[in-house]
């Protein structure tokens, strides 16, 4: 591999150390259960997907590793890149989505992913980029946790351009949404695709900077509301938190459908999904109370960097 050539090969074996280590950190946070591993194949590819179950601060969390390809770049992928419709792909990604048991802890997601598709016949169009990002889903939204996440997300984008976070973070505002509920998933974070800026190394720079950060987003936030006390009420609300999670999982997220399009493993596809979760019909909470309070204040896009 010469110059500044696409090496999906690299990719793949930063995203299995990644694994690795935030597995680690995650694990040390538990007093007893443990991530198992399942290293699956399939034609398409194979994988490695660590699971966890039944924790006392994770009640389920899932951190995937894939490294999968085909003859025809599935429509997920390629729906807005005509020039690639069809073509030969290879593809490697680390998704994460960890449920925490505590209400007042919330849900985090991050994916980092690289795709390489065959343009010897164009090469006037790029066959490959990055994507990825995080975002952070609380029941019970805190200014202090929200400005956390966010400026963490800033100083990852910050060495790389000044104008990277605010377009990263407004496009996770818009990608994070569920139409037919009128708001956001959570309160944001980062979100981008396509990127191939500077070229593949530092293009691949970047995807690692992001990578890199998220413990330091998160972790913080798990210590801080892990012993916080709650009853059956904040439990409730929790479910049905999760429920609008499932929603925007399997009707809108392109991930799932690309997974599921290329023929992955179904299971660590869907790991994302909660353990359990409920749909209360039409619930309405009284105006001003906590429950409330969520959706006043925090599932909408706010600047919570300068806040």
């Amino acid at each position: 591999m010469s110059g500044d050539a696409p090496d999906a090969g690299a990719v793949a074996g930063y995203l299995k150390d990644a694994q690795a280590r935030i597995c680690a950190q995650l694990q040390a946070l538990e007093s007893s259960a443990q991530f198992g591993a399942d290293n699956w194949k399939h034609e398409s590819g194979g994988g490695i997907t660590r699971i966890l179950e039944g924790g006392e601060v994770f009640e389920k969390g899932g951190v995937n590793f894939s490294h999968v390809g085909g003859d025809e770049l599935p429509a997920a992928a390629s729906a807005e890149r005509a020039h690639l419709a069809g073509k030969p792909f290879e593809a490697t990604g680390l998704s994460l989505v960890m449920h925490p048991r505590n209400p007042y802890v919330p849900c985090c997601h991050m994916n980092v992913r690289f795709f390489l598709a065959d343009v010897k016949d164009n090469e006037n169009e790029p066959g490959w980029w990055f994507g990825g990002g995080y975002d952070l889903t609380p029941c019970y939204g805190f200014d202090e946790d929200c400005a956390h996440w966010h400026n963490a997300a800033q100083n990852a984008c910050a060495p790389f351009g000044e104008k990277h976070y605010a377009k990263f973070k407004a496009w996770c505002d818009r990608y994070f949404h569920l139409p037919h509920r009128g708001e956001t998933r959570g309160v944001g974070g980062l979100f981008f695709d396509d990127y191939r800026d500077g070229g593949f190394a530092r293009a691949f720079a970047f995807m690692q900077s992001v990578c890199d950060s998220f413990l330091g987003a998160y972790l913080p936030i798990v210590e801080r509301r892990r012993g916080m006390n709650y009853g059956e009420r904040e439990r409730a609300f929790q479910l049905h938190r999760r429920s609008r999670y499932v929603e925007f999982n399997l009707l809108y997220d392109r991930g799932t459908l690309f997974g599921l399009q290329s023929g992955g493993r179904v299971e660590s596809i869907l790991m994302s999904l909660p353990p359990c979760a409920r749909w209360d019909y039409d619930r309405r909470d009284a105006p001003g109370c906590a429950e409330a309070k969520l959706r006043e204040r925090y599932l909408r896009p706010r600047d919570w960097a300068r806040e």
